[in-house]
């Protein structure tokens, strides 16, 4: 049995996670946590999002290591932001306790740091911007694509719901990384930002990247080959977070028989790198 602690416990990923793990047979809720000064301290988790009893209390962030060394939980999974989740991960790897990261919105430095903390603990991480099994394979595609398609213009659109923090998304950056790396770019040299005002022609080797938000938009993202006479659109749309859900019981299971000091990313989960 695979012992799941679970942060933003009552938040929508959270709370979705945990009702999908209930129904699995070899996976059990152990901890709950959620952020420090919740009303919701000391209350059973699954009353608190809707499913009756399943005697875990909500554990405040502050005793997150505490929870997880009384729990014995065996991996903890991440879904909230990047300023909470840099500290949530650290301490995790400093408990010796595994780690599937949904998070986006890290810095380089936070990204740097938890390579560090994996590395140094020793400990097993799958870290991904987007869990959604169709959107690996989008990115999969992508990076198939993009060599073949290397003097194309590559514009990438994403939208959201009004409520997401960061922007462009995690899946939107991930889509662009890949496309410099395939077609030799260098990122910081290329990227543009939305565009407004006399902006002049399109330079050959940038790459749009342009924000959407509004209305409860679960996600879209969109990327386009313009080439002379044609186009090629290539497009994931989640429908709801159940696809970013599934895509975290997968990586669950996947988890325990991981290499230890090493973060993984769904490519891996999926065996499609």
């Amino acid at each position: 049995m695979i012992k799941v602690a679970v942060t933003g416990a009552c938040g929508r990923m959270g709370s979705g996670i945990i009702k999908t793990i209930l129904q699995q047979d070899d996976m059990e809720i152990v901890a709950a946590i959620e952020a420090p000064q919740s009303p919701l301290e000391g209350k059973d988790v699954g009353e608190a999002i809707g499913v009756g009893p399943l005697g875990v209390k909500i554990t405040s962030a502050e005793n997150l290591s505490k929870a997880l060394k009384d729990s014995k939980a065996q991996v903890l999974v991440d879904f909230t932001i990047a300023t909470a989740a840099i500290n949530t991960i650290k301490t995790t790897a400093d408990c010796g306790v595994n780690l599937v990261v949904g998070t986006t919105g890290f810095s380089e430095e936070q990204l740097k740091q938890i390579g560090e903390s994996v590395s140094k603990n020793n400990i097993k991480a799958v870290i991904s911007p987007n869990m959604a099994i169709g959107v690996n394979v989008f990115f999969k595609i992508l990076k198939d694509l993009a060599p073949v398609l290397a003097d194309y213009d590559v514009e990438i659109i994403e939208a959201h719901h009004k409520h997401k923090k960061d922007s462009p998304s995690g899946t939107a950056v991930r889509a662009f990384e890949i496309i410099s790396e395939e077609t030799d770019r260098n990122p910081a040299d290329v990227g543009v930002y939305g565009r407004h005002g006399l902006v002049g022609e399109r330079t050959k080797d940038e790459i749009g990247v342009h924000a959407v938000r509004g209305g409860d938009i679960v996600g879209d993202h969109l990327v386009l080959f313009a080439g002379d006479g044609e186009r090629l659109e290539i497009v994931h749309r989640a429908h709801s977070r159940q696809a970013f859900v599934s895509g975290v019981i997968k990586a669950l299971r996947f988890i325990l028989k991981a290499e230890n000091g090493k973060i993984n990313d769904m490519a891996d989960v999926l065996g499609i790198k």
